[in-house]
């Protein structure tokens, strides 16, 4: 899952782009808030962690401006403003959620984990889809019970057509799901990854709408 952090602190930007790239987010960073403003218009993200005090534009500014050009991206406020005023007053912008530093990053990435369910619907914590059981959390995957060994990339995939069932996603989308900035994409690495989940998961179990993408029905279908 992408998501957008805008943080001006470079020490503790650094440390929660790390952090949360261990929790299997793909974390774009940005430092001020036109960078922030223009990425959230530009890009589709899962989600977005975004601090108040930025520089060049303050963090509610860019949360009023992005609402009003009816940008949906689930939006966690990040700040070490405390005061119930500030977070009443973020809540209101359109924050779906706020945060004061210091945070654990067990917290902020279950928090996000809770915030991109709700975005596409999702009531319980893990995915199901067939016989899929996927535990954003754990970070694992198992079908009719079993336990489903996938790489990181294959899990991702999965979860992103698992967040969107019944729904084709087409490459891009796919990729934008699975790469930051500045990461390398081979040509055939969606295919790679579809082609290995489908030996793991069943040959039915993502379907291919040519000239789209790829869909992985609610239920299962005969092949």
């Amino acid at each position: 899952m992408r998501i957008l952090l805008a943080e001006d602190d470079p020490l503790l930007g650094d440390g929660l782009q790390a952090g949360l790239r261990q929790f299997g987010f793909q974390v774009d960073w940005v430092r001020d808030g036109d960078a922030a403003e223009y990425e959230l218009r530009s890009q589709v993200y899962t989600a977005a962690v975004l601090d108040l005090g930025l520089p060049r534009k303050d963090g509610l500014d860019v949360l009023a401006s992005i609402r009003r050009a009816e940008v949906s991206c689930p939006v966690l406020i990040l700040t070490a403003r405390d005061a119930i005023p500030a977070k009443i007053r973020g809540l209101d912008q359109g924050a779906d959620d706020y945060v004061v530093k210091p945070v654990d990053l067990n917290e902020l990435a279950a928090r996000l984990r809770a915030l991109i369910r709700r975005a596409h619907g999702q009531t319980t914590e893990n995915l199901e889809a067939q016989d899929i059981l996927l535990d954003p959390g754990a970070r694992t995957v198992r079908q009719a019970g079993a336990e489903v060994e996938v790489s990181t990339r294959e899990f991702d995939l999965l979860q992103a057509l698992m967040l969107n069932p019944d729904r084709v996603l087409s490459r891009e989308q796919i990729e934008h799901h699975l790469y930051s900035w500045g990461q390398e994409v081979d040509s055939n690495a969606i295919e790679v990854h579809i082609h290995n989940l489908r030996k793991k998961l069943g040959a039915a179990s993502i379907l291919t709408v040519r000239g789209v993408g790829y869909m992985l029905p609610k239920t299962s279908r005969s092949s």
